[in-house]
């Protein structure tokens, strides 16, 4: 990416070119939730298929190429789970030590195993993803360690590429782009990324930013940040964004809104992304599915508009939030004519 982009990101001769392949993930077209929905086109922007299975690595590329080149050797940070992921592979593939800070029994197990089986030290303490934020912070203000969470501007320098490769791909922006919103900076940095695409004259109509929280983690709905936020979308149970204001803006400025959706309608868009699609996404990725179906019944995206929706994180990363609501398989025995009979053929 850091090839494929070098004008665009904030490099300088010295800035090592790293790269794990992240970056260029597909956009895949969703012809039977459009029809269900009523829409023009709706396409999935699935980054769950960078290098380790979410959005993080696109902006943890140039967070971590740049603290190589300011010699730093220790990279930190906070996270409910994907963040600590990335952070882990990057240290490891280019020489670092990665330390990460969870909050205790809130991530997701195959989030967690990433970062240890990488190598990095991971600390988890009582509190939410806030405290642990702050946590960090503080290290990194006191010691010569790399904060390497959304608050590190390269991290949304990254992160705006994925709003060129949907330009790239359609042409043209599209009317309503849906997203997730925790921590907010992704889509401060899709809304930077349009812009920019804008004042190179790339696209002449910018979209309607649709940020999605979970009912239980919404602060930036609700105007106030949430003490104990609670959600099964583990990646987006953030009471109080670092890129609030970012988020605000990129709202406000895109004509666009930010709405709360609950567990139950994150956890059926889930589904309905596998069963209608074959796209397995985590469930703060299908808050940006939950949060379309409710924009269409209100009005708010009329029939006919092309959509598209940021799907963050690969469904591998929390098979536990749904394995509960799956049936178990179908004992038989090997017998094919019995399991044809069966399966009524």
């Amino acid at each position: 990416m850091l090839l494929r982009y070098p004008d665009r990101l904030p490099l300088t001769p010295r800035t090592p070119r790293i790269t794990l392949g992240e970056g260029g993930t597909p956009l895949i077209e969703a012809p039977s939730l459009a029809a269900e929905l009523g829409l023009g086109r709706l396409l999935l922007k699935f980054e769950g298929l960078n290098p380790t299975g979410s959005f993080k690595d696109r902006g943890m590329v140039v967070a971590v190429a740049r603290a190589i080149e300011a010699d730093s050797q220790v990279l930190v940070c906070a996270s409910t789970g994907n963040t600590s992921a990335s952070a882990a592979a990057y240290a490891a593939r280019f020489g670092l030590r990665a330390v990460v800070v969870v909050p205790a029994g809130m991530i997701a197990s195959g989030k967690l195993l990433q970062a240890q089986v990488c190598g990095a030290t991971v600390l988890a303490i009582r509190g939410n993803f806030d405290r642990a934020l702050q946590v960090v912070r503080e290290l990194a203000a006191r010691h010569s360690v790399a904060l390497v969470n959304s608050l590190n501007p390269y991290r949304i320098e990254g992160q705006k590429t994925a709003a060129f490769e949907i330009v790239e791909a359609l042409g043209a922006a599209p009317d309503v782009l849906s997203l997730p919103v925790g921590n907010a900076g992704n889509i401060t940095a899709y809304w930077r990324g349009f812009r920019e695409e804008q004042a190179r004259g790339r696209v002449s109509a910018l979209p309607r930013l649709l940020g999605v929280q979970a009912q239980g983690a919404a602060p930036i709905v609700r105007g106030r940040p949430v003490a104990r936020p609670r959600t099964v979308a583990s990646a987006i149970r953030i009471g109080n964004p670092a890129s609030w204001e970012g988020a605000t803006l990129a709202r406000d400025e895109s004509r666009g809104t930010i709405v709360a959706a609950t567990d139950e309608e994150i956890l059926a868009a889930q589904r309905r992304l596998a069963s209608r699609e074959g796209v397995f996404a985590e469930p703060a990725s299908a808050a940006a599915l939950a949060g379309v179906d409710r924009a269409v019944r209100s009005g708010w995206i009329a029939p006919g508009e092309r959509v598209v929706l940021v799907l963050t994180g690969h469904g591998l990363k929390d098979p536990d939030a749904v394995r509960d609501e799956l049936p178990p398989p179908i004992p038989v025995d090997d017998d094919p004519a019995g399991i044809a009979r069966l399966l009524e053929l």
